[in-house]
């Protein structure tokens, strides 16, 4: 038997889609859109460090300032209650004793543990590359992209991820330190104000090997 909770995921993996416009009168508050970004981040990231950050972009003014760099998702942009610009700190590890800390003070993992992590998982982070640090962020920005589209259609919204935009400027644009915050995508929001066809998938069988 199917429980409820599972019928409910079912629909929304099942359901999701790619919208391009929105419903512009309907504004996402502040409070509902926090609760979304909360639940998104309940993604995995390695050793829990959590390299993602968020720019919501909802006023006008930041709205034509994404246009300019993004100019080819005009209505994506115009349309939306927001878009969330996914961001990777390479300092990601600075905040390892704050989590470890927090771990321990909840209950969640002994003292020895966090000691131990610090002192073995920190100093490999801080030998790597910036190239490994981005490769790193890349995959724990996906993970938390793909968290936060599902997310946001459980609340009832419509989403579109974007690579196209110019990587080079937006985080200056939006006064992040450009060589230290890495973008990684922008996902358009709001209320759908039209469909989209079902995607077709390959078949399993086309695309994966057992051995």
């Amino acid at each position: 038997m199917i429980s409820t909770s599972n019928l409910d995921f079912n629909e929304v993996i099942h359901n999701r889609r790619t919208i391009k416009k929105y419903d512009p009168e309907v504004k996402i508050s502040r409070e509902e859109m926090s609760q979304i970004l909360k639940e998104a981040t309940l993604a995995p990231s390695s050793f829990n460090l959590q390299p993602w950050r968020f720019v919501v972009i909802e006023s006008q003014e930041a709205k034509e300032k994404l246009i300019e760099l993004a100019p080819f998702n005009s209505t994506q942009i115009y349309t939306s209650s927001a878009v969330i610009a996914v961001f990777g700190d390479l300092q990601f590890a600075d905040r390892a004793d704050e989590i470890y800390s927090k771990a321990v003070e909840l209950g969640h993992m002994p003292q020895e543990m966090k000691e131990k992590i610090l002192s073995t998982v920190v100093p490999l982070f801080d030998r790597f590359s910036v190239q490994e640090k981005r490769e790193s962020i890349m995959v724990d920005g996906g993970l938390v992209s793909m968290q936060l589209l599902l997310t946001a259609y459980a609340h009832g919204y419509a989403t579109n991820p974007m690579a196209g935009f110019n990587k080079e400027k937006i985080a200056e644009a939006f006064e992040l330190d450009a060589e230290r915050y890495i973008p990684i995508i922008i996902i358009s929001i709001g209320k759908a104000a039209a469909e989209s066809r079902p995607p077709v998938r390959f078949p399993v069988h086309d695309i994966a090997q057992w051995k």
